[in-house]
């Protein structure tokens, strides 16, 4: 990226191949996922300090080249994964060891890479910010997206029941699949009286909402008493100054970062362990909506804007 812009800000450029220091390791990039955040890191709304150009993408899989001094536990040729690695938009990519989790053999490159960002953020929403429990009811807004269709099919995990919100028909089927209980095609906002029916008129538990301002009071008025509000992603904007004793029903409101749920390394490794067992059993399934060539990433970002697609979004070098 040569500054902060529209995707005409994106070149496809040739860079010397890094080389490990201590403690890192080289990876060859097998696949990188697209994430809502580069859409923001893009359009200049983070990593400011980062002088320009710089490459973008934080997450993938891949095989490790070479590994520095004072590195132990990785080795040459191991396939692994990351969740935050600034510079994932490559070919090749130097990463701190503790960054990495093993990928297990009955998981593919594209899959691992597929549920890092929002396997892991969809594992904190639904096991840690909001623990789900049996019978519960969650509102779930962009639900045939990658995100929403792995949290959907986490908290049904769980014994959860699943209202989801799309925004058009064609990917109601999507949604459903995953195996939400109830989904409402809007784009509009006017989702509350029909989530509230479908809730026996109480509302629901939980909320997870990372649409934007637009639907921050309806997420508030879906709410039953004492229900939780689950904030997310900051590329589309916060909803403003909140007076806390505006606040109805005793509802709890909280932003969710997913990084609260990995702050250690062995929580990275115990918490990726668990999503790729849920994978290797047919618990979660991952939905993959495009697969594009590295060089076509700012065609990946022009269809993740649009809202057009469905499911997770690969680039692959």
């Amino acid at each position: 990226m040569n500054q902060a812009g529209d995707v005409g800000m994106l070149a496809y450029v040739d860079q010397p191949d890094p080389v490990p220091a201590r403690g890192m390791v080289l990876v060859q990039i097998a696949v990188a996922g697209v994430n809502f955040m580069d859409i923001g890191v893009r359009q200049g709304m983070a990593w400011n300090e980062v002088p320009n150009p710089k490459i973008l993408g934080v997450e993938g899989a891949g095989r490790v080249l070479a590994v520095g001094e004072g590195v132990d536990g990785v080795e040459i040729g191991q396939r692994v994964a990351w969740v935050y690695a600034p510079g994932s938009y490559a070919q090749k990519i130097v990463i701190p060891a503790a960054s990495l989790v093993p990928i297990p053999d009955g998981i593919d490159d594209r899959t691992a890479a597929s549920v890092m960002m929002q396997g892991l953020t969809a594992s904190h929403f639904a096991t840690d910010f909001y623990p789900i429990r049996p019978g519960e009811i969650a509102f779930v807004h962009a639900a045939a997206g990658g995100l929403g269709l792995l949290l959907t099919q986490i908290i049904k995990l769980r014994g959860g029941q699943v209202i989801g919100r799309v925004s058009s028909a064609g990917k109601e089927a999507v949604a459903r699949a995953a195996g939400a209980d109830h989904v409402i095609v809007d784009t509009d906002g006017k989702f509350v009286e029909q989530a509230r029916q479908l809730s026996g008129g109480e509302g629901v538990h939980v909320v997870f909402d990372g649409s934007g301002p637009g639907t921050f009071q309806g997420s508030l008025d879906v709410l039953r008493r004492s229900g939780t509000f689950c904030w997310y992603g900051p590329v589309l904007g916060g909803p403003g100054p909140i007076d806390i004793m505006s606040l109805p029903r005793s509802i709890k409101l909280g932003y969710a970062v997913f990084s609260d749920h990995i702050y250690t390394p062995d929580l990275l490794r115990a918490r990726c362990a668990r999503l790729f067992g849920w994978i290797a059993e047919g618990q979660l399934k991952v939905h993959v909506g495009g697969i594009y060539a590295l060089a076509d990433a700012a065609k990946a970002h022009v269809d993740m804007a649009s809202r057009a697609t469905t499911g997770k979004l690969l680039l692959v070098p």
